[in-house]
């Protein structure tokens, strides 16, 4: 398949936490995953240069976690490092074909912004928007986006193209982001982003 490539290089895919963990048979399984897997896979597979996956990465064990992450890592001790297969935390084998040029980014919280290195590493190449997709929708997805607009960045998000393990709230997260941040963030589907990327990403 041909690349779709813009004349512009300040926008990236943020694919959120595409993993082997929550595709597979674990205690974080998440049964959407393989729904929104091909839209995700379309997303990718267009712009691998444009694609950035990140990857959530449990700590060795709940005493080296700083802070009520240690009361998280007791519930789920079975995820940590300790226990849990590490290949499991990689990215989901479809998709890691695309790395490189894709590239990945660990990191140990819901959001990918906590530590700076990823807006250090989108500052640097003056990239202003991003484009997300991936899981969980009420959790890391939603601190992905809110982070993504406190810092200033023009967000898409993949409405299609996101999941969660929970029908609920995965709506009442869309619900909210549609209603409350309207203007810094706009809900696209896959097919309207594939076909019309340079029409929407040349009016802010």
């Amino acid at each position: 398949m041909a690349y779709i490539y813009t004349n512009t290089d300040n926008w990236r895919h943020l694919c959120i936490d595409m993993q082997r963990m929550f595709l597979e048979e674990t205690p974080w399984q998440v049964d959407w995953m393989p729904k929104i897997l091909g839209n995700v896979g379309r997303l990718v597979e267009q712009w691998p240069q444009q694609t950035i996956f990140t990857r959530f990465v449990p700590p060795a064990n709940a005493k080296v976690a700083p802070g009520q992450w240690q009361s998280y890592y007791r519930k789920w001790w079975m995820m940590t490092g300790d226990h849990i297969r590490r290949e499991l935390t990689e990215v989901i084998p479809e998709l890691a074909a695309f790395m490189p040029p894709a590239v990945d980014f660990s990191k140990y919280t819901y959001s990918p912004w906590t530590d700076g290195r990823l807006h250090h590493y989108l500052s640097k190449r003056d990239v202003d928007t991003v484009v997300i997709s991936g899981g969980e929708t009420d959790v890391c997805v939603l601190a992905a986006v809110l982070g993504a607009i406190d810092l200033g960045y023009r967000v898409f998000l993949i409405e299609d193209a996101v999941c969660s393990g929970q029908d609920e709230t995965h709506d009442a997260s869309l619900a909210l982001l549609r209603g409350r941040f309207a203007v810094q963030l706009t809900l696209v589907k896959t097919e309207k982003m594939i076909e019309s990327l340079h029409e929407i990403l040349a009016h802010p």
